[in-house]
Parts: C-alpha cells; sequence; structure tokens
C-alpha cells in the first residue's frame, strides 16, 4: 500500500507552530517514505515525521527536511501497530506567498508480506532440518 498526503501552507510558522498534519496508516511496516518539495519551496518548508512525541524522520532530533524541486526519498523499516498506527508531520514554512504544496508518499506492507519469516522462525525451521 502507498499513502499520500499533502499540505499546503498559508501562513508564516515556526517549528514551534508547525502545522500537525495526522499521517492515519493501517498496522504494518513503513518500507518507503518519500517527501516531494515542488519548484517554489526554496528551502523554506520544512518537514518533520513523529510518532508519538518521537521524532522519526530525519533521525537526528531537531533537524527537518527541505528543498527545493526535490524528493528526499528513502527505503526503511519502521513497524507501526494497531494501537499506534498515526504518525504526525510537522510542516512550517518561512517563506512567503505564493504557498506550495508539500507531498508525502509511505510505502507499507504488511509485516507477514516484508519479513515472511521472524528470525526466531528461521532458527526454528532451520534445526528442524538436521
Amino acid at each position: 500500500m502507498f499513502y499520500a498526503f499533502s499540505h499546503t501552507p498559508t501562513a508564516t510558522l515556526t517549528e514551534a507552530t508547525a502545522v500537525e498534519l495526522p499521517l492515519k496508516l493501517t498496522p504494518g511496516i513503513i518500507h518507503q517514505v518519500d517527501v516531494l518539495f515542488q519548484d517554489g519551496c526554496d528551502h523554506e518548508t520544512h518537514v518533520q515525521i513523529f510518532h508519538g512525541n518521537y521524532q522519526v524522520w530525519p533521525s537526528n532530533r531537531g533537524e527537518n527536511l527541505r528543498g527545493n524541486a526535490t524528493v528526499i526519498s528513502f527505503r526503511e523499516f519502521y513497524e507501526v501497530t494497531s494501537k499506534l498506527s498515526t504518525l504526525t508531520a510537522h510542516i512550517w514554512s518561512e517563506g512567503a506567498t505564493p504557498w506550495v504544496e508539500v507531498i508525502i508518499h509511505i510505502g507499507l506492507l504488511s509485516k507477514r508480506i516484508i519479513q515472511p519469516m521472524a528470525f526466531e522462525e528461521l532458527l526454528a525451521a532451520a534445526a528442524g532440518i538436521e
């Protein structure tokens, strides 16, 4: 499954007043994340993605993703569970109008598809072969 979320800033904001965009997902493993900064963002639109109070991306806390006519794309293996399946994107822009949409894509698969056998199951299966 691929999820798409977008937000167009409509005011000059700071990190402290960032828009919090809920990213509602089904339980599973996030295997791909893409953040598209369209032409015109001019490195003035910032994105951080949180899971609860924990900053997940970028991995170094306090930093943020930004760009201009850029797709920041990376592979991942991050599990979301049924109880905690909503991430939150914090988006703010220090730029002025015209505001430019930021798009976030998240690829998610069930754990059984992306990891058909847990390490413990693999060891148990190998032990049974002897």
